[in-house]
């Protein structure tokens, strides 16, 4: 097989990292980037990218240039958290018949908050032939696939828990800006209303998951806002100082309800300052699971990791929109890119 050809749409903090990964693998070749940034558009990727190379390929603010030409196999999409903003870009990548991988944490399980816009872009991959998947570290994994992989091993559940807690210092900075770290409680209240706080996107797309993998009908899905962890003593980053009585980040928390019990719980923390970093799952039932990873994974590079090692399984998926539980066991390919076809 010749190498995979590979689209980039969208190369900002987390796109840059992805494609940083892609020109190291073997069996793969970026042959377009899309991206809106002016002050990334028209320069090489090399120079996008600050790797101080020159790649070849400059980098786009016009898709149907980009993509009618590319030939690509699959878009590496990464530009925002929400499905309605995202459509459109995935839409046009599908019409020129490319696979699609992306970041978007609603198209992780989208029937879960856009059914419409999901039977939509289902419809149009299966009419071009071509597939589509949304994942990532969280939605996509650690609070959903393991936690249904782990289920396996139970003869009988009553009840899921999972939880994780990370160290906001240690991610990118978009993100703790996203959480308000550094910020009064007042300025984060104001930064909710105005959206410039989102916290997590996807607690409502793992209960969805869990759900349905295991055919529970739920009767509601609570889902809570974001809620500011204040700083009990000083904590900072290389971007943000966090004094006594500020914002250190977020907690975030989620519940499945099956009849008038709670079966699922989600607890997301990401804060500066955390003193233990940690992945838990613990689930109720006939064995009780308790699966703890110490520290938690990293975010960022887990992220990238997934969505590079889905190149090769949604290209060999059957047309359509796939979730994490439509695919096969998920692994690495560590190996030419070629070599997994």
């Amino acid at each position: 097989m010749e190498d995979v050809r590979i689209v980039l749409y969208g190369v900002g903090a987390m796109g840059t990292r992805i494609a940083k990964l892609l020109l190291k693998k073997k069996g793969i070749e970026i042959v377009g980037v899309i991206d809106i940034d002016e002050e990334k558009v028209g320069k090489d990727l090399g120079e996008a990218l600050a790797t101080n190379k020159h790649l070849g390929i400059k980098v786009s603010d016009n898709p149907e240039n980009v993509l009618s030409i590319a030939n690509a196999d699959v878009v590496i999409h990464s530009t925002t958290s929400f499905l309605k903003q995202t459509y459109p870009q995935i839409a046009t990548a599908i019409k020129h018949g490319a696979n699609v991988v992306s970041t978007c944490e609603e198209l992780s399980y989208p029937y879960a908050t856009e059914p419409e816009l999901a039977r939509e872009l289902d419809k149009l991959a299966r009419e071009h032939s071509v597939s589509i998947l949304g994942t990532g570290i969280n939605p996509g994994f650690l609070m959903d696939t393991l936690v249904i992989t782990l289920t396996s091993l139970c003869q009988e559940i009553e009840q899921i828990k999972a939880a994780r807690v990370m160290n906001a210092a240690t991610r990118r900075a978009s993100f703790q800006k996203k959480i308000g770290a550094g910020l009064t409680v007042n300025e984060f209240r104001e930064g909710m209303k105005k959206k410039t706080i989102t916290g997590h996107v996807g607690l409502t797309q793992s209960i969805s998951m869990i759900a349905d993998a295991l055919k529970w009908r739920l009767r509601k899905i609570e889902a809570d806002p974001a809620k500011p962890v204040i700083a009990k003593t000083y904590a900072e980053s290389e971007i943000a100082k966090v004094e006594p009585g500020q914002v250190a980040g977020i907690r975030q928390c989620a519940r499945g309800i099956k009849g008038k019990r709670e079966v699922i719980s989600l607890d997301f923390q990401a804060y500066i300052g955390v003193k233990e970093e940690y992945d838990a799952i613990t689930i109720r039932g006939v064995p009780n699971i308790h699966e703890r990873i110490t520290p938690c994974t990293h975010g960022d590079l887990g992220t990238v990791a997934i969505i590079v090692n889905y190149i090769a399984k949604i290209m060999n998926a059957r047309p359509g929109l796939a979730t994490m539980i439509d695919l096969p066991v998920p692994s690495a390919t560590i190996e030419d890119m070629r070599n997994y076809f």
